[in-house]
């Protein structure tokens, strides 16, 4: 393992976050595993790349070891970055790339990219970890990366998932897997916190800089850059949480350190989409005072992003009451745009194509009506489009059938007030309300093909996965969850 293996790829890397220096990270080798084999690959992420659809098999590329951490390509610098977080709303002080690392920066058709591989060792940041991952956490993440960029969330993608015998111990005794994500960066609000809190502020003004300069190039212009930068990231994680909130996707573990600067969706760890509609519904096992609910998400979301402000202070040359309320009132843009961008989704859930006065009553008590019965998330929207036509399969979601003809009869009212056609509607619909979102026992069937050495179902569903909005041929992928799936708890060991 780790013997280089140094082959060119046709594009070039830039490493540009290497070249901060060595107060951001720590420059090493992965760990790699033995006996390598491919779990599973993406596709859709390859052609983001700008790959060639043989890449995986290529001899001359020699991608599975390379991807499970054995070999090298020229030009990568492997490292592992350094930050710190609020974890469960607590200051844990310096964490860091624990089992991650960023391979390089590649340039490629659709803008540079990062490549990081999940799972490859031990690092300096490893803290009592083991820095590796298993396969079972690896599919998961794999499968709800390309997921959720197919649902048009933003989010980190997954290339590949390599597997290996090598047996890591969580609960049981489990098999080592790597996964490789990519991402235009893995910045993270816990970057800035790291510096701030550990008085860096030349470290942190060079990372606001360079974050700026790469990735937010609009802000130079500004007035001040840092505070349009804040602005900028208000504005994104509230679109992102609109998005979340939307198709009824519970991330688990939103502490500071698994914040994306870029607003996207990262670190996939006891994620869940909801089935049975229920707004304090928390899919982390783990989270034992409910601290991460669905319908906290956006609360802490702000939560977080206070947190970001205060970090950023010493970025402003001005006092520091005067420094703090200038970044608090960028985060302004976060109350502005998320309840915006919610409702506008949530109308467009419903087929409401104007913005009505009592649009946001309706809704409301839509989602009341859904979390009275814990009627399916998902199935209810889909049903939803067929109302005009085919109102019975919608109705029989609800054991209150009273509540929902009170309710249908106001949605009638309103689809009226705007001379909707049933048919655009119901097409309008089907392109914002999947048929298909990562349900736990569709994941738990691949996981438990693929530690049987099938991986085929990882394939098929991944297929599925990318098309969420067209009817499956399997009618069971967009069925109801069946009893035992009652039984899946999904906690942080991974």
């Amino acid at each position: 393992m780790n013997a280089p293996d140094l082959r060119p790829l046709p594009t070039a890397w830039l490493n540009r976050f290497a070249g901060l220096g060595a107060d951001f990270y720590t420059e090493l080798a992965a760990s790699g595993m033995p006996a390598p084999h491919w779990v599973a690959q993406s596709p859709a992420c390859a052609e983001l790349l700008g790959w060639p659809a043989d890449w995986a098999s290529r001899p001359d590329w020699n991608a599975l070891h390379v991807l499970s951490g054995n070999a090298s390509w020229l030009g990568m610098r492997p490292l592992a970055s350094v930050y710190s977080g609020h974890q469960f709303g607590v200051w844990a002080g310096q964490l860091g790339d624990g089992r991650a690392l960023l391979l390089g920066e590649l340039d490629t058709p659709n803008g540079p990219q990062e490549l990081q591989l999940k799972g490859a060792g031990l690092t300096p940041y490893s803290r009592m970890g083991d820095g590796r991952a298993v396969l079972r956490s690896s599919i998961r993440e794999f499968l709800c990366s390309e997921a959720m960029a197919a649902l048009g969330i933003p989010t980190t993608r997954a290339l590949a998932i390599t597997g290996s015998a090598l047996p890591v111990r969580r609960e049981t005794i489990e098999t080592a897997a790597v996964v490789t994500r990519v991402a235009p960066s893995f910045i993270r609000f816990g970057h800035f916190e790291h510096f701030a809190h550990s008085d860096q502020h030349a470290a942190l003004r060079r990372l606001a800089d360079f974050f700026i300069e790469q990735h937010a190039p609009d802000c130079l212009e500004a007035e001040n850059r840092y505070v349009a930068l804040l602005e900028k990231v208000a504005a994104q994680t509230a679109e992102l949480i609109a998005a979340w909130q939307a198709v009824g996707f519970c991330h688990g573990v939103m502490n500071t350190d698994n914040m994306s600067m870029l607003g996207l969706t990262i670190d996939y760890g006891p994620f869940g989409f909801l089935d049975g509609f229920d707004p304090g519904h928390v899919c982390n096992h783990s989270d034992h005072q409910g601290r991460y609910a669905y319908a906290r998400q956006p609360n802490i979301a702000f939560w977080n992003l206070h947190a970001l402000a205060q970090a950023m202070l010493p970025l402003l040359d001005e006092p520091p009451e005067a420094a703090g309320e200038r970044l608090i009132a960028a985060l302004d843009a976060y109350k502005s745009v998320f309840p915006a961008a919610l409702m506008a989704r949530l109308r467009a859930k419903l087929g409401l194509v104007q913005a009505l006065d009592g649009d946001q009553a309706l809704i409301d008590d839509w989602l009341k009506l859904l979390a009275a019965g814990r009627s399916d998330f998902t199935i209810a929207h889909r049903r939803l489009a067929e109302f005009g036509a085919a109102p019975e399969p919608l109705r029989d979601l609800f054991l209150d059938r009273a509540a929902f003809d009170a309710w249908a009869e106001r949605y009638r009212a309103r689809l009226a007030a705007e001379a909707s056609v049933d048919a655009e509607r119901a097409l309008r619909m089907k392109t914002v309300n999947p048929a298909v979102v990562l349900r736990n026992h569709l994941a738990e069937g691949a996981i438990r093909a693929a530690q049987g050495g099938d991986f085929g179902e990882i394939a098929r569903l991944l297929k599925v996965l990318q098309r969420p909005f067209d009817e499956p041929e399997l009618a069971s992928d967009a069925d109801f969850p069946p009893d035992w799936a009652q039984t899946l708890e999904v906690s942080c060991s991974s």
